[in-house]
């Protein structure tokens, strides 16, 4: 743990950087605490808004109220946070693992965790990841309880009362946490999704569908609670009920270009080609001769795109005029290949996301290729992105070989969807960012630790991992 803090601190020391959402919030969380209102200055009018969940602004509100209004507080209390995740992934990691070995996977788990400099990095600096990586793995936590304890195998037929609510609350405190994690980052119940797919899968024999019409119900009802105060915030406020947040983020009465968006979908797998379309909107011009050529099919299409280019940097705004124009050109390529468009374009969009140096905080490049010019050129920005990169196929290289081997385990299966349906729902993003999976990286360690989990003495039978209980 110690090490662990010391490299959060090196990384607030040495790589403190101000993102572009972070204005969002700092803006938001002094708002509402100097008065009172969660919402924006526009034209000198402080307006209430909707735009981003409030869970983050909170959070930093209570540690200006707390500790003062400085960034490097909040990061300071961040790597605090980071750290319990660190723990909450060891418990994780030892409730995978057979018995004799649990010590040995929650020690390898807390150091694994402890020296991820994905996660760590993200310490320092003021956005959503750190706590939504806490609040995720603290759920997985639970839910992996769950998977492991016996209530799971038995009839319903077979439980008093008292002993069908204990195993229900459990469900019930899953849906709490994910519904204070939606409150944080709004994709969280991609986590309820994941449960309840495993659940199908286990339950599917009709004498256990009671069981799993309970459990759908109390992990429903507490995702809802912790959110019906903001919807109902919106409702009086805004004058319309709003569980989440925009999808774009935008506030009412903002012009989206979804048929851009719609267009960069059928051939963006990049995060770099983020920088070259997707962010520069109304903020720069989008030259059609910077745009990879994956973008046109055939050079006609290509002409069609610079025209529409020409009008949009005429005066730096996407009209809805040529925003019809991205829209017709994404339905035609996506005729013309649909299997590139649904299948091979999300596939390597979920390769960028996990098979990068995740460099993205730090001041470098991230290039590697030709490594002769890269490592003449900053010989120091292309030895770290290359250990970043090794790192992270560690990473993976590992979270295999430990699914290999705990893969008589339940509670396995629940991680492994887990990762799976959120990589498969955010390839669908008008971007490809990296850090949409890096809440994943705790539940990914914990699997990982499993690689020196193996005992083959143990003789824990299929489906019956430890609980907290066991652990303790």
């Amino acid at each position: 743990m110690l090490a662990g803090l010391a490299l959060r601190l090196f990384f607030i020391t040495h790589f403190h950087i101000y993102a572009g959402d972070t204005k969002f919030y700092e803006d938001l969380a002094s708002n509402w605490l100097d008065h009172g209102t969660y919402g924006f200055a526009f034209s000198g009018r402080l307006t209430p808004v909707d735009m981003r969940v409030p869970g983050y602004p909170a959070f930093l509100a209570i540690i200006y109220r707390a500790f003062g209004r400085a960034d490097r507080t909040v990061m300071i209390v961040q790597a605090g946070v980071d750290l319990v995740t660190c723990y909450l992934a060891a418990l994780m990691a030892a409730l995978l693992a057979p018995a004799s070995k649990r010590t040995l996977a929650a020690v390898v788990a807390l150091w694994m965790t402890a020296l991820c400099p994905f996660t760590a990095n993200y310490t320092a600096v003021v956005l959503t990841e750190t706590l939504a990586i806490f609040l995720t793995t603290l759920t997985l936590l639970v839910f992996v309880c769950i998977t492991g304890h016996p209530w799971m195998d038995r009839p319903i037929r077979s439980f008093d009362r008292e002993s069908l609510l204990r195993g229900v609350r459990w469900f019930f405190l899953g849906g709490i946490l994910t519904g204070v994690g939606t409150l944080v980052r709004p994709e969280t119940p991609l986590l309820l999704c994941a449960v309840g797919i495993v659940l199908c899968v286990r339950w599917r024999r009709s004498v256990d569908w009671s069981k799993l019409a309970l459990a759908a119900l109390w992990m429903g009802v507490g995702l809802i609670l912790p959110l019906v105060p903001w919807a109902a915030r919106n409702a009086r406020t805004m004058g319309r009920i709003e569980f989440l947040a925009p999808r774009y983020a935008q506030t009412e009465g903002d012009f989206i270009p979804v048929g851009f968006y719609d267009w960069t979908r059928t051939w963006m797998v990049r995060f770099g080609d983020a920088y070259l379309a997707s962010w520069k909107l109304n903020k720069a011009p989008i030259l059609v001769e910077t745009l990879p050529d994956s973008a046109f099919d055939s050079p006609a299409e290509r002409e069609r795109v610079a025209v529409l280019l020409s009008r949009y940097n005429s005066n730096l705004r996407m009209s809805p005029m040529e925003d019809r124009g991205f829209e017709e050109l994404a339905q035609e390529r996506t005729a013309r290949h649909p299997l590139r468009v649904y299948v091979f374009i999300p596939m390597l969009r979920a390769c960028a996301m996990w098979f990068t140096p995740r460099i993205e905080l730090l001041p470098y490049s991230g290039k590697l290729w030709p490594p002769s010019a890269q490592l003449q050129g900053n010989p120091t920005e292309f030895r770290v992105t290359l250990w970043f990169a090794i790192i992270n196929c560690v990473y993976l290289g590992l979270a295999f070989l430990g699914a290999w081997r705990c893969r008589r385990y339940p509670a396995l299966a629940l991680l492994i969807t887990f990762i799976l349906v959120r990589t498969v729902v955010l390839t669908q993003l008008q971007t490809v960012e990296p850090r949409y999976v890096i809440v994943c990286f705790p539940a990914l360690l914990a699997i990982g630790a499993q690689a020196w989990a193996k005992d083959q003495r143990d003789a824990t039978p299929a489906g019956k991992q430890a609980t907290i209980s066991d652990w303790s």
